[in-house]
């Protein structure tokens, strides 16, 4: 059973964990260095990602977390996660993990009365389309050469992947949607049996 961290420190831990469960793996919360030992991947979940950031400082698991994901350890962020993955960011005060060739804009899909759910068309999850909600949803605005742009919407990346990284503007987690975490599982799988 994959052990799967989830950072902890806000946002929407419960909701990444349950996916995770129904899925099969173990969810670890991951609230300081020493919790990141013995996991397999790491889920950065959505929420208030300058409040965020400034824990990871706290925490001293910033520098944690980009030495065991550049060292391949699969990471899956959302929302806030995508940003904390983001090597650029515009529209609030986040130190950023600058994991991803990506640059990235906060809450450039509106304020939290302007929500919604919509689907995403994602090829490689079938059946598509995903059902995924976008609250507060960060714009992507850049994506580099090593960056593989999985899904779109209205025209812009959503969804991207660059290695063993991850990254999604919206919350498949709280739609019942479970795909998305299915192919980080299998990712994560692969890397695991991988000599």
């Amino acid at each position: 059973m994959p052990r799967v961290g989830i950072l902890a420190l806000q946002g929407d831990v419960a909701e990444h964990a349950e996916v995770l469960r129904r899925l099969g793996a173990k969810p670890v919360e991951v609230r300081d260095p020493e919790d990141l030992a013995d996991v397999d991947g790491l889920v950065l979940p959505g929420g208030e990602s300058p409040a965020q950031s400034r824990l990871l400082e706290r925490a001293n698991l910033r520098e944690a977390i980009q030495r065991r994901a550049r060292a391949g350890m699969p990471v899956l962020g959302t929302c806030a996660g995508l940003i904390l993955l983001a090597r650029e960011v515009t529209g609030g005060p986040v130190r950023t993990l600058e994991l991803m060739d990506i640059a990235v804009v906060r809450n450039a899909y509106g304020r939290q009365r302007e929500s919604f759910e919509a689907e995403v068309w994602v090829e490689r999850l079938s059946p598509p389309p995903l059902r995924v909600a976008f609250i507060r949803a960060p714009l992507i605005t850049r994506v580099g050469p090593e960056v593989e742009v999985l899904a779109t919407f209205e025209d812009h990346p959503v969804l991207v992947r660059q290695g063993p990284w991850l990254g999604a503007s919206f919350h498949p987690e709280i739609t019942g949607e479970v795909r998305l975490h299915q192919l980080f599982l299998s990712q994560l799988e692969t890397l695991r049996q991988s000599p």
